[in-house]
């Protein structure tokens, strides 16, 4: 699963980072009671994704801090379902991070490195590290998962794409880096990419095309969310897809031990989650806030869920 969760801070101040927004006396007015309200609401969300069992694996955009993340597994309704979790720690301004839960029983962590992305160089303001996460699976593979949120639009799609191109290509030199050591690797890259399926960050970057496009190839990497319909974002009225699943080729080979397929990643659109659209008309998402007025939602972005089927050992 994945969920940009649209600014999970707690209420104190870190004097390292942007974080006054959310402070009691901040312009938001942030308290305690919204941010139990809103890791209830995140644990509400992540239970509802799960069907029979809970999800092995939730990448979470906008988190704050290892705070945020602990009171979600321990002091939440999640508490039972006993996620352990990894985070990076990146030079973001505002201090929001990307984060794995994880099930112990289903996923056993082998390692978890941060990558920086040196956005300096251009002229731009720090941003947020991918996480890279391996682990081994019921079935004795190691799965690679990499949990990104790229640079955001602040400025323009077009002056602000070379920052995601930047990223974009640090991510790319970081799961190349996994397929040179790793014989059969399977890799999940996911996350708030800042932009389309069709844009050049995941198109040619990434290489990242729609499977059924042309045959595919284990050397190559698939964008599951190319095509669906909806989105995980809504823009004056649009939906855009700006939260990816994307697969490395090896995944979708029926022989793989660890596989899916296109129709198994899918847009979690449940009706809490959205609210009618007073201006556009249609349905938007049910946000945490409008503006600076606190609205009381869950996010401003709705959750992915990928489904794989892994054989045991």
């Amino acid at each position: 699963m994945e969920y940009n969760v649209e600014n999970l801070f707690d209420c104190r101040h870190d004097s390292l980072k942007q974080d006054g927004e959310f402070l009691p006396s901040g312009v938001r007015g942030w308290n305690r009671f919204r941010f139990a309200e809103k890791v209830n609401k995140v644990a509400k969300v992540i239970l509802a994704a799960s069907g029979r069992q809970v999800p092995d694996l939730v990448a979470l955009c906008e988190v704050e801090n290892d705070y945020c993340l602990r009171t979600l597994v321990r002091y939440s309704p999640l508490r039972d379902a006993a996620y352990e979790y990894v985070m990076t720690d990146s030079p973001d301004e505002r201090g929001i991070d990307v984060a794995l839960l994880y099930q112990p029983a289903t996923f056993r962590m082998l390692e978890f490195r941060p990558i920086r992305i040196p956005l300096e160089q251009l002229g731009h303001r720090p941003t947020r590290d991918i996480l890279h996460v391996s682990g081994r699976v019921i079935s004795g593979d190691t799965l690679d998962v990499f949990v990104c949120h790229f640079p955001s639009r602040s400025g323009g799609q077009k002056r602000s794409e070379p920052y995601r191109l930047q990223a974009a290509s640090c991510l790319k030199q970081a799961a190349d880096s996994v397929r040179s050591v790793r014989q059969r690797p399977n890799i999940v890259i996911t996350g708030d990419f800042n932009d389309y399926p069709s844009d050049r960050s995941l198109r040619e970057v990434l290489g990242a095309s729609r499977p059924g496009e042309d045959e595919i190839s284990c050397g190559r990497f698939y964008n599951l969310m190319d095509g669906k319909p909806g989105g995980t974002y809504r823009y004056k009225g649009e939906w855009n897809i700006l939260d990816q699943m994307i697969v490395g080729g090896e995944l979708l080979q029926d022989s793989s031990s660890v596989r899916t397929d296109y129709g198994k990643a899918r847009i979690l659109s449940f009706p809490f989650l959205l609210e009618e659209d007073e201006i556009y008309g249609g349905e938007t998402p049910f946000r945490m806030y409008r503006g600076m007025r606190y609205h009381g939602g869950y996010s401003d972005h709705l959750p992915l869920l990928l489904e794989l089927e892994i054989d045991d050992e």
